[in-house]
């Protein structure tokens, strides 16, 4: 069963709190986080992702750039610009995009119930960037980057967090650099807080939605530091780590889209003759495709979208994973056709996550940044969460949640 705790969040003042907020380090470019927090010296970006604050360019492992996270983060705290709680609390979190609503609640979770499986996972990590965490995590001191996560949906839990909201005013209400309207409530009362802990110690299970790589360091860091101090009473701040909670009906999965840089040496109608093999053309126009259902793809080309859809004896549709439509596309296209097995490593295939639109595809692929294209539908949730009970792992890039959360709204100190 799920253990939750309040804590003491390190957090922006409130007449700052819109300047700190900041999209995730993992979702923008060296690039785009420069042109962000240009005239903004309170971006969380300046510790998030500190090799912005380089002159020269410099490797984002360096341990400089670790050191310079820590040194900018203490800095915000010596010039007030964060403030620490004076008691343990929890927080409730409330993202507003186009009137659709989602609301969770801020705590920390247990590195324990990550290592027992209570918290379940449907993605590899990779070591360097697992390590690249650690290190954050070791420099700063702290938790600076929440994990997403969600539990099968209890209306005791809804009920609690909306009776909270409507009894209590917002401590935080602003709207992002992304349009997200950011609005945060902080629960404070012991009673209400020893009954939120109690309702989530019935919930048997808690699923990652995003942030394996933070989550997988902070559990590392956890179990290195219990290691090395010989007064461990399982207490300490290290045994837990940052996580922000949504109910799963509420959270937004977007399709995540596949570019791929060149054509492996074929022609168009060559690929068309390959891919017709184990898919039905079902659309061919200047229109984009966008599938509508599992199982149909489009595909952009050369100025030119075709809609595809998988013939029934070309996977195995009892396989939780073969099924999914990532999947079903590297095993009969990207693999066999453009010759790239492992996606992850392969430089020659790009990912595009939903939230840029299907015209973004036909962008790069217009500009030559790409040769060829693949729009998906978006996973289903309850697909995710079959894989993950099941403690199977889904292809990289398989799920992509709208809207990211904000880093540097709370902050989770392990020196408590």
């Amino acid at each position: 069963m799920a253990v939750i705790r309040p804590f003491r969040a390190l957090r922006p003042t409130k007449d700052k709190v819109a300047q700190v907020a900041a999209l995730p380090y993992d979702v923008v470019t060296t690039e785009e986080a420069k042109k962000l927090v240009k005239d903004n010296n309170y971006s969380f970006l300046h510790v998030d992702k500190p090799e912005i604050d380089f002159d020269e360019p410099v490797d984002p492992y360096d341990v400089r750039v670790y050191k310079k996270a820590g040194e900018k983060l203490s800095q915000m705290i010596k010039e007030g610009v964060y403030k620490k709680d004076k008691n343990p609390c929890i927080y409730i979190y409330q993202l507003t995009r186009d009137e659709k609503i989602q609301q969770g609640i801020v705590a920390c979770t247990s590195i324990d119930d990550y290592v027992n499986n209570v918290i379940k996972k449907h993605e590899n990590t990779l070591q360097a960037k697992e390590q690249d965490r650690i290190n954050h995590v070791k420099y700063t001191k702290a938790h600076t980057g929440p994990i997403m996560m969600f539990y099968q949906e209890d209306p005791q839990i809804s009920n609690e967090i909306k009776s909270w909201i409507l009894n209590h005013k917002p401590i935080y209400d602003f709207v992002s650099v992304d349009n997200v309207k950011q609005t945060v409530w902080i629960v404070d009362d012991e009673a209400t807080i020893k009954k939120l802990t109690e309702m989530f110690s019935k919930v048997s299970s808690l699923y990652i939605a995003d942030g394996h790589h933070r989550a997988a360091a902070a559990v590392k860091v956890g179990l290195e530091m219990r290691q090395s101090n010989p007064n461990h009473t399982g207490d300490e701040e290290y045994n837990y780590f940052l996580s922000v909670i949504f109910p799963d009906k509420q959270l937004t999965i977007m399709e995540y889209n596949r570019v791929i840089k060149d054509l492996n040496g074929f022609s168009e109608k060559e690929l068309l003759e390959k891919i017709e093999g184990n898919f039905e053309l079902v659309y061919e126009g200047k229109d984009p495709f966008k599938p509508r259902a599992k199982h149909f793809f489009g595909m952009y080309i050369n100025g030119k979208w075709y809609g595809l859809r998988v013939r029934e004896n070309s996977f195995d549709e009892n396989d939780p994973v073969g099924s999914l439509d990532v999947s079903i596309l590297q095993n009969l296209v990207v693999s066999p056709i453009f010759g790239i097995t492992n996606p992850r490593e392969d430089n020659r295939i790009d990912f595009v996550g939903g939230v840029k639109g299907i015209d973004e595809l036909a962008r790069l692929v217009d500009s030559r940044k790409a040769s060829i294209a693949f729009s998906l539908y978006p996973t289903p949730i309850d697909d995710l969460i079959k894989i993950a009970d099941m403690g199977l792992i889904m292809p990289p890039k398989s799920t992509w949640f709208e809207p990211k959360l904000q880093s540097g709204i709370f902050i989770h100190s392990l020196e408590d």
